[in-house]
């Protein structure tokens, strides 16, 4: 039985979710406001309009998945939505570095083995044998996070 308690709790920074979301929106905007005041060709207008459409639906989905927290669990990573980033039994190792391939403020964990893609844009992402966390979370909070994780499976319950 997974212990109700979380031992780390990752939420959204309030003022990145806010200039995520808002570029994202006055990009959509200005696309579509582009394809409509001065038509180019007709297919540079569909091009604006669609790429204005994916810019608005992209911000619903991150203002969406920014709501969300991510909590560390003694036996998993899952986020508030129930939705399980990791176990930590399958967890090889957490890359912190400045040359990582992760998200913004985030971190990296690798998998032993892979596992289907997700992805909650802004705050964490799975593919194959990876998973990163980050984008509009704080580093400070995500530090913690990722240096839990590293002891937990390392042995060392904390």
């Amino acid at each position: 039985m997974i212990d109700d308690q979380p031992i780390a709790e990752l939420r959204a920074s309030p003022g990145r979710r806010v200039f995520a979301c808002t570029v994202l929106l006055a990009l959509g905007a200005l696309l579509i406001l582009a394809a409509l005041t001065r038509p180019p060709a007709l297919g540079w207008q569909a091009f604006l309009l669609a790429f204005g459409g994916l810019a608005l639906f992209g911000a619903e989905a991150l203002r969406r998945a920014t709501a969300l927290a991510i909590r560390l669990y003694p036996e998993e990573l899952r986020d508030s939505s129930g939705t399980v980033l990791a176990r930590l039994e399958d967890i090889a190792r957490v890359e912190r570095g400045v040359f990582a391939f992760k998200p913004s403020n985030g971190f990296l964990l690798h998998l032993n083995a892979p596992s289907d893609r997700a992805w909650r844009p802004g705050l964490w992402w799975r593919m194959g044998r990876r998973v990163g966390v980050g984008g509009t979370v704080g580093s400070g909070p995500s530090r913690v996070m990722a240096d839990q994780i590293t002891l937990r499976i390392s042995g060392d319950p904390g």
